[in-house]
């Protein structure tokens, strides 16, 4: 059955901030008049509806007498929903069980024997490898918090089982404990604990260089830089990734590297640089020939990774219409699993229409976008909704605007 828009939007479960501020603009009372009635400061109930102060009993309380909602915003206290309690919960469990039929099958190979000669080393690093690919495919619809644990599990077991190993069999153990490490750190960026990203991201370079890969090194600097662009920090980003273009570094790395050179430019407002980053991340891109051994460093959701950072940067420079018109074709590109990256992206191209002015396109792009923000949740993602909030705040008296606002202040809050 198709649910128009505005009935998807009420479909969204609201946390307190925004339900209070839902309750607020259907009365057409401004902060003031509340502020007023329920004895607590404008700004103190600002910070409530956007998310970044919690809720007092009685300031629920007198909320509710206030709207005469019967006590519904006092029972939204610290109340999750049980359903996604479950679900979380279910993830976990599947996770846990993973890990653990994972290492029975390695560990079980071991002790029959393994299999035939000249295959010691395949079965372990296969199965581990498939066991990465589907925690990549679950973090693009769970919390990230929910994958730290069996992420740090594999790393620790991985790395045991190299400690009684030999020869190629422990160098390859490392190498991919390493890459369960890498993808632990952006886990957790995406939860908001920036030094445990760089702690993660150092101990993957550790395992793959005792590996004997020296190619996570430079890649880390690419995750690294990624964290100095959420800071906004445009000098520190460039200065990250120019030390991963060196020679002898592969071809995708170092795309990858001068892709984030283009997003450090474009922040610092460097058009020419930017562009001509963008070029070379092209030809480099196009070019990577490399052997793939074992899991792809980088995105693996976008068609066309260049186009869609193009998009991104062109933003960032000002030029909002070009950017929209490149993030509209990119995003219908992403796989519908990829819910994670659709997020992401979608969120820049909700960004571009509404500084470009296209106001009601805007809204729509993020009403579909904040209906799968509670499967993936991230910092980063919020950090884009909170942009996205006060671009639209220039708006507020516009009737998609209002309708969306109260979504806005649910994701932005800190589940």
């Amino acid at each position: 059955m198709y649910n128009s828009p505005k009935e998807v939007l009420m479909e969204i479960p609201l946390g307190f901030g925004a339900e209070l501020r839902r309750l607020r603009e259907a009365a057409k009372k401004t902060l003031e008049a509340v502020s007023k009635e329920v004895n607590y400061s404008k700004g103190h109930l600002c910070k409530v509806e956007r998310g970044d102060k919690k809720p007092s009993q009685v300031l629920a309380r007198r909320c509710d007498a206030f709207f005469e909602t019967g006590g519904r915003l006092e029972g939204m206290l610290d109340t999750p929903d049980s359903a996604d309690a479950g679900r979380v919960q279910g993830r976990r469990e599947v996770l846990a069980t993973g890990v653990g039929s994972l290492v029975a099958a390695a560990m079980g190979a071991e002790q029959s024997g393994g299999p035939r000669a000249g295959q010691a080393t395949l079965l372990p690093t296969s199965l581990f490898h498939d066991q990465l690919q589907q925690m990549r495919m679950l973090g693009q619809t769970s919390a990230p918090t929910a994958l730290l644990v069996p992420l740090g599990t594999q790393v620790t077991t991985i790395t045991s089982m190299a400690s009684q190993s030999s020869g190629a069999t422990r160098l390859e153990l490392l190498v991919i404990a390493a890459r369960f490490a890498e993808y632990a750190g952006w886990m957790a960026q995406e939860a908001g604990h920036v030094t445990g990203a760089l702690d993660w991201t150092a101990q993957a370079v550790e395992l793959a260089q005792a590996g004997g890969d020296t190619n996570l090194a430079d890649y880390a600097l690419v995750r690294r830089a990624l964290i100095a662009l959420y800071d906004n920090d445009a000098r520190e980003t460039v200065a990250l990734v120019q030390r991963a273009r060196r020679n002898g570094v592969p071809p995708r790395i170092r795309g990858l590297a001068t892709q984030r050179a283009a997003q450090g430019h474009a922040l610092a407002g460097d058009e020419r640089a930017c562009l001509s980053e963008l070029d070379r991340a092209r030809s480099l891109l196009a070019h990577d020939d490399a052997v793939n051994d074992g899991p792809v460093l980088g995105p693996t959701h976008l068609a066309d990774p260049v186009s869609m950072v193009t998009g991104w940067c062109l933003h960032d420079l000002g030029r909002h219409r070009q950017a929209a018109e490149i993030l509209d074709r990119e995003c219908l590109r992403i796989p519908p699993q990829a819910v994670r990256t659709r997020v992401r992206y979608g969120l820049r191209r909700a960004l571009a229409h509404s500084a470009s002015g296209e106001i009601e396109h805007a809204c729509n792009a993020a009403r579909e976008l904040l209906t799968l923000a509670d499967l993936a949740p991230s910092a980063t993602m919020r950090a884009d909704v909170r942009q996205l909030d006060r671009e639209l705040g220039r708006f507020r008296s516009h009737p998609a605007v209002r309708e969306l606002r109260p979504s806005l202040a649910h994701t932005m809050a800190d589940h």
